[in-house]
């Protein structure tokens, strides 16, 4: 998420200097320098700071993009008299439940909320359902939906567990659409840089699995929206006369109105303001929040394209990453701007329960809308992840669920209807030494023909299709009385599609293989 700032920084003439705790860390090598210092380190990274400071160079200004040390920022800015935002400001805008309270204070509408640390008896601000979230974490980590009280305390236990200063946030549920918006603030004005729609899924988790700009919400609730996110930058503090810097903010429209989710001191993450807003605009907020961050006043924020883009996510079944495929071809797909994969063979993937554990994300432009949403919807479902065989998290995974109602869900959840024509299949049986195809479907026309998609749209025929293409097979489908076919998959195969897409069959498929 630094990428764009880097970049956008050298081109502006700066010598760039980026902090890390990992030496690895991505576009590390694109700055001018790198020191690695643990994030968390204010002390240390202030007393780095003002060696630049101090130094020949000097240190004109600090900034960040995408992350949640914007406390750490505001704190070294204050310290060293850099333009920026104050350290009381921005903790109010770092940690949930000062945010919260200063956001009832001013009367602004957001839910009833308590924080609770270990070892804290556990109450409910509002009745069921509740949200239980860290104080201080980012990316969704350690939030949930809770709606029973043993929910809610296994919750609060993962939240604190995820939080670095061991506090949960309890909040009522706010139900409705969620919107993202990013705004650039400089001396007491509030400039916003595009409103996006978030589209999020999976309860009870809230994985977002892309957004899109600009949004379509109604002109009237766009307003609402803006006037509800305004207001709660300047409750924060955010938007003093004296103050320079970026706010964020997520905002639901529940049926009694514009709530607010959440506000950051800085620019979002997610590839909204590094991304999707200069493909839809035409304008990089993060050049200009360079800009004041050095002191110099917000310029050419003006949107001059009326473009759309969006950005979607692609996610695995748990196991272990044997190969990506179709990469290349989500690339070529029009309109496709970046593709950004975050899994590689070898590694350890997971059904996500937050929003740094997806598989990769795709981001597309496009003058209308439709073609921009199509595109990247399509280019996400082109990457397959095949999974190892062998691992038996996966196993785990296709033989749990079942009723479809269960956390992770199955990739096609099949009514009651469906579950007793597939439960009446016959099972998968071999001929032996059979000559000709060595696996056929049983067929499942109900199934084949229902109409339901998986988690990134795919129907049946689709998920058949990547099956065939990841196993190199023909699969046709044939009654069990064909003498040319070594080995009928039945029930068992398309249980496997139904919990887990093609990546489920492919692994049913590829254990045969290996048995045989």
């Amino acid at each position: 998420m630094q990428g764009p700032a880097i970049r956008i920084a050298r081109e502006l003439g700066f010598f760039t200097v980026v902090l890390d705790g990992c030496s690895s860390a991505p576009c590390v090598g694109t700055a001018d320098r790198f020191e690695q210092l643990d994030l968390k380190d204010m002390e240390g990274i202030e007393d780095f700071a003002r060696s630049l400071y101090d130094g020949p160079g000097g240190l004109g200004g600090i900034m960040t993009a995408g992350t949640d040390f914007s406390a750490t920022v505001a704190r070294v800015a204050e310290k060293l008299g850099l333009p920026g935002i104050p350290y009381e400001a921005a903790l109010n805008a770092s940690d949930k439940g000062r945010m919260r309270s200063c956001l009832k204070k001013a009367g602004l509408p957001s839910p009833e909320f308590t924080t609770i640390a270990a070892g804290d008896e556990l109450s409910l601000p509002a009745p069921f359902p509740l949200v239980v979230k860290p104080v201080d974490n980012m990316g969704g980590r350690g939030c949930r939906r809770v709606n029973t009280v043993g929910e809610f305390r296994l919750a609060v236990d993962e939240a604190i567990r995820f939080s670095r200063s061991g506090r949960a946030i309890v909040e009522a549920f706010m139900d409705g659409p969620e919107y993202s918006v990013d705004a650039i603030v400089y001396h007491g004005e509030i400039v916003i840089c595009g409103l996006a729609d978030r589209h999020v899924f999976f309860p009870p988790f809230f994985i977002e699995m892309g957004h899109t700009m600009p949004s379509r919400v109604a002109n009237e609730q766009h307003k609402g929206v803006l006037k509800a996110f305004r207001a709660g930058v300047r409750a924060l503090g955010l938007a003093g006369e004296a103050n320079v810097g970026a706010a964020k903010g997520d905002i639901k429209l529940t049926p009694d109105g514009p709530m607010i989710g959440e506000i950051a001191a800085r620019l979002s993450g997610g590839y909204m303001s590094g991304w999707t807003y200069p493909y839809s605009s035409g304008v990089e907020p993060i050049r200009t929040a360079i800009l004041v961050a050095m002191g110099r006043a917000p310029e050419n924020l003006a949107p001059v394209e009326n473009w759309t883009s969006a950005e979607r996510a692609f996610i695995s079944i748990p196991g272990t990453v044997a190969a990506i495929v179709g990469a290349g071809e989500a690339v070529d797909t029009p309109h496709v701007r970046d593709l950004f994969l975050s899994a590689a063979p070898g590694d350890k993937v997971g059904f996500p329960e937050n929003n740094v554990s997806k598989c990769g994300n795709v981001i597309s432009a496009a003058p209308d809308r439709d073609e921009a949403v199509m595109s990247a919807e399509s280019a996400a479902r082109t990457v397959l992840i095949r999974l190892e065989p062998g691992d038996p998290q996966t196993g785990e995974f296709l033989a749990g669920g079942g009723d479809g109602r269960g956390f992770p869900p199955d990739a096609f959840p099949l009514d009651g209807e469906l579950r007793d024509l597939l439960d009446a299949l016959p099972e998968t049986r071999s001929q032996g030494g059979a000559p000709g195809e060595p696996f056929a479907l049983v067929p499942f026309p109900e199934f084949a023909g229902s109409g339901l998609r998986d988690y990134l749209g795919r129907g049946v025929a689709e998920s058949l299709a990547a099956v065939r293409r990841l196993t190199g097979l023909s699969l046709p489908e044939t009654g069990e009385n064909a003498d040319n076919i070594r080995t009928f998959l039945g029930r068992s195969f398309w249980a496997a599609l139904a919990r887990g897409s093609y990546q489920g069959a492919t692994y049913y498929i590829e254990k045969l293989r290996g048995a045989s």
